[in-house]
């Protein structure tokens, strides 16, 4: 997918999205949350775009994406638009030649943030609880992108492991966000106060 398809793929959605819970309440403040920063990443992407920097751009749509993704699976958000294109169904635009060196940066750097986010957090709600579920399905999709980016990167597709590192990182920042991960290292990785 084009890296400028990313930004409307982003921006659809997020048009299409509310907060599902009334004004407020815990999941109210959750959901305006989730789509503050999904929309902050939204912006920057075009940012990064409009200053030639395809690598930040692509970083930047797909974690938003994991942002909003994971305040809709969690009932926070609600989407009226239905099927949206996934930007996962067909490969990631390749960057200029110019920008490999900070794609190859970028791409290590996300996998190795990640890895450690994963490692970092354990989920807070008690065992037996829909939020301990919902948490230990954050970690599952933050991992399947890890492993997903990982075997992109090994074979030599970077701009897709970036991609898979950036969106899984979304989820569990999300998921860290809303309160469903204890932080037990490395707190200055995450999006909270």
């Amino acid at each position: 997918m084009r890296i400028a398809e990313c930004a409307t793929v982003l921006a659809s959605a997020l048009e299409q999205t509310t907060c599902s819970a009334p004004e407020g309440t815990l999941l109210g403040k959750t959901g305006d949350a989730v789509l503050r920063m999904a929309s902050a990443y939204e912006s920057d992407g075009r940012t990064f775009l409009s200053i030639d920097d395809p690598v930040n751009a692509l970083a930047a749509f797909l974690y938003g994406l994991g942002w909003l993704h994971c305040g809709i699976a969690s009932g926070a958000l609600a989407c009226s638009g239905g099927n949206s294109r996934c930007p996962f169904a067909t490969p990631a635009e390749r960057v200029p030649a110019t920008h490999f060196l900070k794609l190859g940066e970028k791409t290590g750097r996300y996998a190795r943030l990640l890895q450690t986010a994963i490692a970092s957090v354990t989920p807070a709600p008690a065992p037996g609880t829909p939020a301990h579920a919902f948490a230990g399905q954050v970690l599952f999709i933050a991992g399947i992108y890890l492993e997903n980016g990982s075997r992109e990167a090994s074979e030599g597709r970077r701009e897709d492991a970036l991609s898979c590192f950036s969106y899984g990182h979304g989820w569990l920042d999300a998921g860290v966000g809303s309160g469903l991960f204890a932080i037990h290292a490395n707190h200055e990785i995450f999006t909270v106060d």
